[in-house]
């Protein structure tokens, strides 16, 4: 495998979506059909939109796009931004 394959990153992923009862849960299945979980969840309504972080200091970087991808396709999700950087555990 490459080191691409191999390497873990801290990535964020921030969402604006419509508030709705099952929402939370839909966002966090793209995480746990990989077996992962998130470091952190937040979320804070702001009249009919709500704002949701969700974080992990080491994701697989083969993971990142797919779920993004994924986080894309549940239904009510407006938009998506990504914050990544290399994690510094992996390099020391």
């Amino acid at each position: 495998m490459s080191d691409d394959m191999n390497s873990a990153v801290f990535v964020r992923f921030l969402l604006d979506a419509d508030p709705g009862p099952g929402l939370l849960p839909r966002l966090l299945q793209p995480y746990a059909k990989r077996d992962l979980v998130p470091d952190r969840m937040w979320s804070h309504r702001s009249g009919d939109t709500l704002h949701v972080e969700i974080a992990m200091e080491a994701m697989p970087a083969e993971h990142v796009h797919v779920v993004e991808g994924n986080l894309r396709q549940v239904v009510g999700v407006r938009s998506v931004t990504r914050v990544t950087r290399t994690n510094l555990r992996q390099v020391a």
